[in-house]
């Protein structure tokens, strides 16, 4: 039976302090006593967690059709999870463990996406979801909500609840109208022990206030985020209060204490460390959203001086965290002795053949669906060299968002504006190869569930707008040997938060400090005019703020669109017939320093 949500948000209306004691009781014979000193009575019990799923089951890459595998060898997917899960229940006992999950769950993979867009759960009759039916029948006790889990609405991720037999946790997601839990909070578990009374284990769930500005669009209205440290200090009193001895934090939220959205919130995006630091009374943290693997890193409470053991799993199902447990009974209660974290490598599983016969023919739906043939390329296009050089495979995105922009324009007072493109290489392995052309070629270049807007931007802020991407090169003086693989993501700057912009040429000088790194700014031959009018095609996630660009969030928005540019891309294929990069690729911008091309 699948967890229900409603019984448990009208309990804790009700009451304000509602409790839900999932997978309660465990039987005694199970329990795991730890060695100790003479008399002393102790239980051990594992936390396993997963986070940042998105969407993957088996150890597949839909955008390659072959099985997942990366420098270093890393394996995804659930089904290996489910391998590494049973091992540890095996070893300490199933009713010694928990399994919960940090969020980003479907959201990433052709195979989510199939059942949100293609095939939708929403659907009369629809299908359950495959993320829902993997987790069920693994034994999830509990997930956060990541910030993807809004990418499709709310109805899908409203269906996506409903067949989950686990709690979904965002005690920071309210009803923008009652500012009340729009999620379950928290969930209790107790652990049966073999002496002394029952453990109680209270997770908490915190997702990421960035929804706000990532999913605008989805959530305005409906649903408000406030900070995690806030949420957290509100109920963490309230779960000690309610007799729990272990209190344990799902967040999906980094550790650095940084924001990618600057100022434009007032709560940090990768709060979990603060969390540790600022709000007594937790013991645990597993840690979500930042795809880096923590296997344990301890932060000492400001108020206690205790340590808070944080640990975050690699992305994907690439490892599985377990923080182990040890409890001491004395004077009637039982109180936390020692925890510590690792990680397990999902590598050295096999998968769980429960787990891919449950899926097998969702997994062949999707590759079928992937495998369609849409149109040709007359030669081949590579995304390798992409963070360092303006590449055919880029202009391809920058061209089709460009002319669909031109085309919704037509007509309306805009239609005589130039319109210029944003594009970022999301992946530096996606390929559109010479000859035939399939969904997933084209797919591949834009992994993520952004939509088209266009917005009017001046010549001025255009460059403010190039100079702010350009801080993702590491500076580098004239005569310095150059390593292309040491020249990019400066400063942490992701790969999805270097913007190219097409329909203008320009040089990005790397021996120049960050704000002045732009020359030769020019538009159809001409320099830049810091008052012209552009129109600029541009995601979602940017217009929304997501990496803290200046400019295009204030800007006045002319044309948007619902369906997502990966859509866009591949019905521009099925369109055009051929891709013949002759037509659109152009070398527009370079990397130089003191004026001389690097490359």
């Amino acid at each position: 039976m699948a967890f229900d949500r409603r019984t448990f948000l009208g309990t804790s209306a009700a009451t304000g302090a509602a409790v839900a004691l999932a997978g309660a009781t465990s039987t005694p014979a199970a329990a795991q006593p730890v060695s100790g000193a003479a008399g002393s009575r102790t239980y051990a019990f594992t936390v396993m967690g997963t986070t940042d799923l998105h969407g993957n089951v088996f150890n597949w890459d839909y955008f390659t059709d072959k099985e997942f595998d990366d420098k270093a060898h890393n394996d995804v997917g659930l089904a290996k999870i489910s391998t590494l899960v049973n091992e540890v229940r095996a070893e300490k006992g199933r009713c010694n463990t928990l399994l919960i999950d940090a969020g980003d769950t479907i959201q990433g993979t052709q195979l989510s996406y199939y059942y949100a867009k293609v095939d939708p759960i929403t659907a009369r009759r629809g299908p359950v979801h495959p993320m829902a039916q993997a987790m069920n029948a693994i034994g999830y006790d509990a997930a956060a909500l990541g910030n993807h889990e809004f990418n499709y609405g709310i109805p899908v991720l409203r269906k996506f609840e409903e067949q989950c037999d686990f709690p979904l946790l965002g005690a920071n997601a309210l009803d923008a109208k009652t500012q009340r839990p729009a999620f379950a909070p928290y969930i209790m578990h107790r652990l049966r022990t073999p002496h002394g009374r029952d453990v109680k284990v209270a997770v908490l769930g915190l997702t990421n206030p960035g929804i706000a500005i990532w999913d605008k669009a989805n959530v305005q209205g409906k649903m408000t985020f406030p900070g995690l440290e806030e949420q957290a200090a509100k109920y963490v009193p309230r779960l000690r209060s309610m007799g729990a001895d272990v209190v344990i934090v799902s967040a999906h939220s980094g550790s650095s204490g940084t924001s990618s959205y600057g100022d434009q919130l007032p709560y940090i995006e990768n709060a979990a460390a603060l969390v540790a630091e600022q709000v007594p009374g937790i013991d645990a943290i597993l840690v979500g959203h930042a795809h880096t693997e923590i296997p344990e890193y301890r932060v000492k409470n400001k108020a206690t001086g205790k340590d808070v053991v944080l640990s975050e799993p690699l992305k994907w199902g690439q490892r599985l965290t377990l923080f182990d447990f040890e409890l001491t009974w004395a004077k009637g209660s039982w109180s936390v002795a020692k925890v510590s974290a690792r990680v397990l490598n999902s590598n050295t599983a096999a998968e769980d053949p429960k787990i891919t016969r449950l899926l097998s023919d969702e997994h062949g739906k999707v590759v079928a669906y992937v495998n369609q043939v849409i149109g040709a390329s007359t030669q081949a296009m590579t995304s390798a060299d992409g963070p360092v050089k303006d590449v055919a495979i880029i202009d391809l995105i920058n061209h089709v968002q460009a002319e669909t922009v031109r085309g919704a324009l037509a007509g309306t007072e805009w239609a005589a504006l130039p319109v210029l493109s944003q594009a970022s290489c999301f992946s530096r392995t996606a390929a559109i190869p010479a000859g035939r052309v399939t969904l997933k070629d084209a797919a591949g270049l834009y992994p993520f569930e952004n939509t088209l807007e266009a917005r009017l931007l001046t010549g001025a802020q255009v460059k403010a707008y190039l100079e702010y991407s350009a801080r993702y090169y590491v500076r580098t003086a004239p005569g310095d040997a150059v390593d292309p693989a040491k020249l990019t993501n400066a400063e942490g700057t992701p790969d999805y938060n270097y913007d190219a912009v097409y329909g203008l040429t320009y040089d990005v000088d790397i021996a120049q400090p960050v704000g002045s790194r732009i020359t030769g700014l020019s538009f159809q031959g001409k320099a830049v005019d810091p008052a012209a009018q552009f129109v600029l095609a541009v995601n979602n996630y940017r217009a929304s703020g997501g990496g803290n660009f200046p400019h295009v969030p204030q800007a006045r928005q002319v044309w948007a669109n619902s369906d997502e540019i990966r859509n866009t891309i591949i019905q521009w294929v099925k369109a055009k017939g051929t891709i013949d990069p002759a037509q659109f690729a152009s070398v527009d911008w370079r990397l130089t320093r003191a004026g001389v091309p690097v490359f």
